[in-house]
């Protein structure tokens, strides 16, 4: 048990500090944060002018490409959780249910950032052309929700199936960058998410799952 929360708690640490100094700040401050400075500000503007000189029909990639890495990803953790039950093993199962217990945390931790942050979206502090139509104003930006359920998903395949990683990293990494791409989030928003996800199912898996790997 000991040796479970000296895992647990660096994890978690790590997770939280890396999305802390990512963030924008906007703690305590009621007004909107509007991030067009940085690295983070300046790697948006070169992506998504680009993207916007891209043919139109790729920019349905922005709509649903999200949407469908994150089903791919589900539905692996499904037939990983689906074998474990067939073949009656616990451990499976049980993993199964930690990485969907731990990204849906992740998830609403996630929306109570955006309430904290502010952060208005990239597309609203640019004048730039995107793919989708950018959300309305309110909808925060940091972090990213699409990057935190697919750092989580993500995390919790490579965890419970290492041979998976090949697949699940790279869809993982796809769906953030499309975010990106898309024009409504920034760099540093999806970064956040999949460290956030990744970080929430890991802690998971390692307190409550016998025989995790290190």
């Amino acid at each position: 048990m000991l040796r479970r929360i000296l895992l647990v708690v660096p994890t978690l640490l790590l997770g939280g500090a890396a999305v802390a100094v990512l963030a924008p700040g906007g703690l305590g401050d009621p007004r909107p944060r509007v991030v067009t400075e940085g690295p983070s500000a300046e790697a948006y503007r070169d992506v998504v002018g680009q993207a916007g000189e891209m043919p139109g029909w790729l920019h349905n990639l922005g709509e649903y490409g999200g949407a469908a890495g994150l089903l791919v990803l589900a539905g692996l953790l499904a037939r990983l959780g689906w074998l474990g039950w067939r073949r009656s093993r616990t451990p499976d199962t049980l993993g199964v249910l930690l990485v969907g217990l731990g990204t849906m945390l992740a998830y609403l931790v996630s929306e109570a950032l955006k309430l904290v942050v502010d952060q208005e979206r990239p597309c609203r502090a640019f004048d730039v052309v995107v793919w989708v139509s950018c959300p309305p104003a309110g909808d925060w930006s940091f972090p990213s929700n699409h990057s935190t359920l697919a750092g989580g998903l993500a995390a919790g395949l490579v965890l419970l199936a290492p041979r998976l990683w090949y697949l699940a990293v790279p869809v993982a990494g796809a769906v953030a960058a499309l975010r990106v791409v898309a024009g409504v989030h920034y760099p540093h928003d999806v970064l956040a998410g999949l460290l956030l996800g990744a970080a929430a199912s890991t802690a998971l898996l390692v307190a409550l799952r016998p025989g995790t790997r290190r």
